[in-house]
């Protein structure tokens, strides 16, 4: 999408040094490295955040997430406002937006944090990294989330994490300043300030104040059968802690999150289900941290060796995936659900994974867009070495095939989720509400429900799909291309703490 070039009001031009806060995945006010920087140095600062055309091209962008970060940049002005401060949304390529600041601007330093984000975002920083440096200005980017940048291995990576975490989170104070006047071109399209205002009702709200709420509500009350229901696609809903989104763009920091459960007064009381929730928050971060090491995950097989295993695109598989159409209940509920509120639980997330590259034998690459687009929660560095974990492309990682029967037995007993997302099975007895295609034809007519035309058969026999794709998986893991690549995985990515 191309920019016009800027139209440069004179009056505003400014000989005096300025700085640049740029925010990326970070939208909040406390805890934040970048913006105390720049209040430690009392010269007048931007605080900017740039939307690029380019990303809102890319497969992995849904117009949700753009909604999210405008929701986040609203409720961060609220906050500021009383400095004088707001945070200045500019709409165009990165590299050309700072080249523009430079040419007409003294800029002294640009403040940041670092972002593990796809190959793509990669590139751009380095582009503006030449850009900021042949102009003079100072770049100084800070750690995320205990994620390490540079590293070659995991030696010492956990206890670095632990020390991330353990040191108090910055106290972040705004003096009342005049923030510079900046006229620009680079202005928001009509058509997407419309849309990011328009948030929809039925997502979690975004936003820092919001995310705090989220957090004391779990450590309040909801978290006391996060262990219990963590697997259930319904209940885990209000029991799990829900701060994902949050974390995933920067509404709250990890250090944030595990020194406020750590040293809550009902920690003692929770203590298992807080440690568990702890462990998760950890967790995160390791699977950040592989992504920024190795960010081929994006697009590539992480183990070369199973970019050889042949899995044919079947059209009509992938669209009854994507649309909740399988004809296995809790599959198809599950991505209603995701689909529709942009969060669906740990468990329920690599069940569909595993169904589509398992059961449909389809490649993980299709799934991993769609799932980005849906996720409120998108994280590139989580999702991409979920998505390969679970389609088994490690090499060394166990490979879980998902039956999704069991799991709707197991998970969904009383089969309330499904009903939920499912409504056209509202009348099927419990007794087939698992495998609807169990219903003898006589029993349907007195619920007045049909297979077949209320709701599909069966899209594959998972009994014969899940014994196929075992064979099938278990024997390419012994290719010597595997078994190479899986000697380089565990040398790269095991923690040895």
């Amino acid at each position: 999408m191309p920019i016009n070039p800027p139209a440069i009001d004179f009056t505003d031009m400014h000989s005096a040094p300025i700085n640049i806060v740029w925010l990326k995945r970070d939208l909040r006010t406390r805890d934040h490295a970048a913006l105390a920087a720049a209040e430690n140095r009392r010269v007048p600062y931007l605080i900017a955040y740039i939307i690029e055309p380019d990303w809102l091209q890319r497969d992995d962008f849904s117009i949700r997430h753009l909604q999210f970060v405008g929701g986040s940049i609203a409720d961060m002005n609220q906050s500021l406002r009383p400095s004088g401060h707001n945070v200045k949304i500019f709409f165009g390529d990165a590299v050309e937006i700072f080249t523009w600041l430079c040419a007409n601007y003294s800029i002294d330093s640009v403040y940041s944090y670092q972002e593990s984000g796809a190959l793509q975002t990669w590139r751009r920083d380095k582009d503006v990294a030449t850009k900021l440096r042949r102009a003079g200005a100072r770049w100084q980017q800070f750690q995320t989330a205990g994620v390490v940048r540079g590293i070659s291995n995991r030696q010492g990576w956990d206890r670095q994490w632990f020390a991330s975490v353990d040191t108090p989170p910055i106290e972040n104070h705004y003096r009342r300043s005049q923030a510079p006047k900046i006229t620009h071109n680079f202005a928001l399209p009509k058509n997407l300030s419309e849309a990011m205002g328009k948030y929809p009702k039925y997502m979690q709200p975004p936003g820092e104040s919001k995310a705090w709420a989220y957090l004391s509500s779990f450590a309040e009350g909801r978290g006391s059968t996060y262990v219990q229901n963590i697997s259930k696609p319904g209940a885990s809903r209000t029991s799990g802690g829900r701060v994902s989104p949050y974390l995933a763009w920067g509404n709250l920091s990890s250090r944030q999150v595990y020194r406020y459960i750590s040293a809550h007064p009902n920690y003692p009381q929770h203590k298992r289900n807080f440690t568990a929730f702890t462990t998760r928050l950890k967790w995160r971060c390791h699977f950040i941290q592989k992504f920024e090491v190795e960010c081929r995950y994006e697009d590539q097989c992480i183990n070369r060796g199973y970019e050889l295993l042949e899995r044919p695109p079947n059209n009509d598989f992938i669209k009854r995936w994507e649309s909740g159409t399988t004809g296995y209940p809790l599959v198809d509920a599950c991505m209603r659900c995701v689909v529709h509120s942009g969060w669906l639980n740990f468990r329920m997330r690599a069940m569909l994974v595993s169904f589509l590259c398992h059961h449909l034998d389809q490649d993980w690459r299709v799934g991993a867009t769609f799932l980005a687009r849906q996720f409120l929660d998108y994280e590139p560095g989580i999702h991409y070495p979920q998505v390969q974990m679970q389609a088994g492309t490690t090499g060394i990682n166990t490979v879980r095939i998902y039956n999704p029967v069991k799991q709707s037995q197991d998970q969904d007993a009383d089969g309330q989720f499904i009903k939920r997302w499912l409504p056209e099975l509202a009348n099927v007895p419990s007794a087939y509400l698992h495998e609807p295609w169990l219903m003898p034809p006589f029993e349907q007519i007195f619920v007045n429900f049909k297979l077949g035309i209320d709701y599909p058969e069966p899209v594959v026999n998972i009994a014969v799909s899940g014994a196929k794709a075992r064979d099938k998986i278990w024997a390419h893991r012994r290719h010597p291309a595997v078994q190479r690549e899986k000697t380089r995985l565990l040398r790269t990515h095991t923690r040895n703490d």
